[in-house]
Formats: structure tokens, sequence, C-alpha cells
């Protein structure tokens, strides 16, 4: 992966964008900046603005107020230009035709076109190019919506959900290839729930929460930001949960038989008043949040001070 996070040319450029519907407000004054070869991870739970924030920089909505750039231009123009592929979480396929001819069409229709033989090997389709697309598995389908959006040569390539359905072989080899579109120099922007793919795929990490950006930077960045730490032991005996809920700094508490696990702001004062209770716990671990745990731990803050 290619990390040029210092680069000063913008992607994309969102300054103040806000998107009303009714009285929801799905973006809010978004403001962000994406660089050349970032492959950036947009994350957020649902009804955060995720979707809402890609069909604004893909110019499928107009924001309310404020400005989208892509490449210093419209999000249309950019488009146009060739300079953008999408691969949007359903529609985008034609029945009644093979999956040969729809990427053949696709590829056609592009101002820097790759070959329709290449871009069905890259996506590993070649072997249903004469398979009809309507009878596809959902897999096949997403891995198709694929060879579409990278059927030339885009500087932006777009991509929402893009692994769903696919299974486990699929989705390595899926990111093993957009690992090589971003060593090309691409920038790579991708919603995705699994969060797992955000922690080893993304260089940078945006988080959405209520249409607002409430976290962006690194993996790494991000887990540091939510400020807890993840304690795990096992009890002999019964367990005092009322006793565990009462120790210091505690986020969270989940008690599995003899299993606890805990998320404290500061560990070292929770270990510490755990043994003050005279109980002896064993296979002691603490350990830094994982990605989900810290993106949970971060819309949970913000939720509780908006409540």
């Amino acid at each position: 992966m290619t990390t040029t996070a210092a680069a000063t040319t913008s992607v994309v450029g969102f300054e103040s964008v806000t998107k009303v519907y009714g009285s929801v407000r799905a973006v809010d004054g978004l403001t962000l900046d994406l660089h050349p070869g970032e492959t950036v991870a947009l994350l957020g739970p649902n009804g955060a603005g995720k979707s809402t924030t890609l069909d604004l920089l893909l110019g499928l909505k107009h924001a309310d107020s404020g400005a989208v750039r892509v490449f210093g231009t419209s999000p249309r123009e950019a488009i146009v230009a060739g300079r953008v592929g999408a691969m949007l979480q359903s529609g985008g396929l034609m029945d009644e035709v093979t999956v040969g001819e729809l990427v053949k069409l696709a590829c056609d229709l592009h101002p820097k076109p790759f070959r329709a033989t290449d871009v069905l090997a890259r996506a590993g389709i070649s072997g249903i190019a004469d398979r009809k697309v309507d009878k596809l598995s959902g897999g096949q389908a997403q891995r198709v919506r694929f060879a579409l959006a990278t059927a030339g040569d885009s500087d932006l390539i777009v991509l929402d959900e893009p692994t769903t359905g696919m299974d486990v072989s699929a989705r390595q080899a899926f990111w093993a290839t957009m690992r090589e579109q971003a060593d090309q120099g691409r920038t790579v922007l991708f919603a995705t729930h699994y969060l797992e793919e955000a922690d080893a795929i993304a260089d940078r990490v945006l988080v959405l929460h209520r249409g607002r950006l409430l976290a962006d930077g690194t993996a790494a960045e991000i887990k540091a930001k939510a400020g807890a730490r993840r304690v795990s032991f096992d009890l002999e005996g019964e367990i005092d949960q009322a006793a565990l809920r009462r120790l210091p700094f505690l986020n969270s508490i989940d008690v599995s038989g003899q299993t606890v696990r805990i998320q404290s702001t500061d560990a070292d004062a929770t270990v510490h008043a755990l043994y003050g209770l005279g109980v002896y716990p064993r296979n002691l671990e603490v350990a830094g949040l994982g990605l989900e745990q810290a993106f949970v731990a971060i819309t949970e803050a913000e939720e509780a001070k908006q409540s």
C-alpha cells in the first residue's frame, strides 16, 4: 500500500458539504480531502451518511450547500473524463446479456479503456464470460461490478461495500487486486461493514457519524483515539458480577461462563482494583482495542454526548 497523506494534490475535496432529507441531515458540514495513492476506508453505523457521501462524490446527488470537487473539477466532469471508476452496492448490471458482453461494453465506453480480456482476468471472471448476467450468484455479480469499475485507466476507484456476498478466498483475491491498483498510484475509497478489511487494507480510516466526520487517521490512530484497552481473564468459582461492575474506569464488561472481558480507559488501575477484590484472575491479558471495538467505543461515546 502506498501512503501519500503528505501529498498536496487533492483527488477529492469536500468543503462544508451538507445534504438534507426532510429533518435528516444525511451529510452535515463535511470537510475532507483525499490524496493520490491513498487507500481510504469509509466507516460508520447504518444511517451515518456513507452512501450519501459516495453519491455526492459521484455526482449522483447534489449538495444543498458546500462544494464537492474531484480532481479540481465537478464530479460529472471527472467521470466523463474517465478519471473515476465506481462499484456500487446494487444495480448497474444489464439483464439478458453475457458477462463478457457487458464488460466489453464498459471498456468500449471508457475514454481510456483496458482490453476486455484483461479486465475479465483481473476480476477473476474469465470463466463465466459466457454466462448471462441474471444467472450470477451474489459474489459473482460483485466481481462483475468490480470489472465494470476498472474497465479503464481511472485515477480514483470508489467502492461501496465491495466484498458483500464474496467468500473468503474471493475477498482475499479482490483486495490483492486493489493493493495493486493503489501501488500503481490510484486512489481507492471504499465503504465497508467488514472492519477487519479496513484494519488490514486501509492507509487511512474515516469514521462518519450522523453525517459528520468523527475520526480521521490511520487504523492505529483510530484505535488510540478510543482511549480504552481490553482486559480479559478467567475466574474460578462463583463470579460476583456486581463487584466487577464497580471496578474503576470501566467502559463495558461481558461475562461469559468463567471468562470476563472488560474495556477500560485505565487498564492498570482496573487490574489493580481487581486484585483488591481478593480474586485471582487467570490467563490475564491486556491489549489495545481492535478497530471494531474502537469504532464502537467512538460512536457510542458520540451518541452519549448527543443524548
